[in-house]
């Protein structure tokens, strides 16, 4: 008998790549006897600075309320496919699924809670980051992971100074291979790809192969971490890169 999974992604409203690309992670998985359907809920988030009113679209009710819709299809996991956690702190993710689980019952995870998970899996010593945001939201960004053991050299960083969500969707592949590129060159022998609206998942496994890096795609770990949660093998996932054997 085929067991059904639903994982439920929750998903900041102006973001238009996560889903297309989260929904071609799951299609890609083979595995005969489960089978995972992928939906998502949206709350409002249209930029990215640290001003308050940047940070106040992060807010636990509004969430909460996206997680609540999920939860009446019946999912199995809720994620919250984004990384704000990564300059307003990781404990604000492990307190915002703790709360998701009390309020719906249902189990939940994090692209940042999967990413540092993996990070600290695959061994390696030098991270490297690129990300399409502003020079002091990834100078937050490093500072987390430096109190987390993890130092991000500025030479081993690349981001683009945009604000506005609708752009970042707008960076194109060419982009991210080239930000990549500079990014190992300089050492790193793994790379966050560090925003659920850029299209880094599809560049994941031909980045790995050229560079020799292990790449940590926010949208991809998101994923991980859900399948990982219900018990699906994240091997299952075929040609998304290495982590799913992870």
């Amino acid at each position: 008998m085929v067991r059904r999974v639903r994982l439920g992604v929750i998903v900041p409203s102006s973001n238009t790549v996560l889903e297309p690309l989260t929904q071609a992670i799951v299609a890609s998985i083979n595995h005969p006897d489960i089978e995972v359907t992928v939906h998502f809920s949206r709350f409002r988030v249209t930029k990215i600075d640290l001003t308050e009113d940047g940070n106040s679209q992060f807010t636990t009710n509004a969430m909460l309320a996206a997680a609540q819709l999920l939860a009446d299809a019946e999912v199995d996991v809720i994620g919250w496919s984004g990384t704000s956690a990564g300059w307003l702190g990781f404990d604000k993710d492990e307190s915002l699924c703790r709360e998701i689980h009390n309020a719906t019952g249902v189990p939940a995870t994090s692209s940042i809670q999967a990413l540092n998970e993996l990070l600290r899996a695959s061994k390696a010593e030098k991270m490297g980051l690129v990300t399409p945001y502003l020079g002091s939201v990834v100078d937050a960004i490093r500072k987390n992971y430096a109190a987390i053991g993890w130092e991000i050299f500025p030479e081993r960083e690349r981001h683009l100074d945009l604000t506005q969500n609708t752009d970042f969707g707008l960076v194109t592949e060419s982009q991210l291979d080239s930000m990549a590129a500079d990014v190992a060159k300089q050492g790193a022998d793994v790379v966050a790809i560090y925003c659920t609206n850029l299209r880094g998942a599809r560049r994941a496994a031909e980045w790995e192969k050229s560079h020799g890096v292990v790449v940590l795609d926010s949208v991809a770990t998101t994923v991980w971490g859900m399948l990982k949660m219900v018990d699906v093998p994240p091997s299952a996932v075929v040609g998304w890169g290495s982590i799913f054997s992870m």
